[in-house]
């Protein structure tokens, strides 16, 4: 699968949440992200990412391990992605370090996510705050099995966003592993 995927600074979190939440309600959660690397730093070095994620919600807690390959698209930064569900995050982190993987790096992000339909896709939007980052982000994404459906796929991620308040200049392929290596000064 190929994670479509645009990401925006958001000048008006406000007005953009009010928007999404006409639409349906958000789900706030709290993301826990620790990226792995092996010593020689090869996966970034080659535009890969594996992580462990473990999301906590209201009610539940969750993880998921993905891998995300090398961006196919330099405009959106679009990678294949495979993802899975995890029952014992604990066990693979110690798996992944076991391989001889080590931490890259760990943030959080503050999360409110909608799910709805735009142009015949699900869609997933996320206002995103990194608390090491300043301002608010929105990320917009919807799954494609194939390539060729990727410029399709982000066109209409484009106009969901841009209906929901984003203007063209907003868009970003900034990473916010980068932007959090930054700021503490490990870049």
């Amino acid at each position: 699968m190929i994670e479509a995927e645009l990401k925006a600074r958001v000048r008006n979190p406000e007005y953009v949440m009010g928007q999404l939440e006409r639409m349906t309600n958000g789900r706030a959660e709290v993301y826990q992200d620790t990226y792995y690397d092996d010593r020689s730093g090869s996966l970034d070095a080659q535009d890969q990412e594996l992580r462990v994620r473990t999301i906590h919600g209201p009610t539940s807690t969750r993880s998921v391990l993905t891998y995300k390959g090398c961006r196919i698209d330099s405009e959106s930064g679009s990678k294949p992605e495979h993802e899975t569900r995890v029952d014992n995050p604990e066990a693979v982190h110690a798996l992944l370090q076991a391989l001889g993987y080590v931490q890259a790096i760990a943030f959080q992000k503050r999360c409110r996510n909608y799910e709805f339909s735009s142009r015949g896709r699900n869609l997933l939007a996320t206002l995103v705050q990194v608390p090491e980052i300043d301002g608010t982000f929105l990320e917009v994404e919807t799954m494609v099995r194939e390539q060729h459906e990727l410029s399709s796929a982000l066109d209409d991620v484009r106009s969901a966003m841009v209906e929901l308040g984003i203007h063209v200049d907003d868009f970003t392929t900034e990473l916010y592993t980068d932007a959090v290596a930054a700021r503490r000064g490990t870049n």
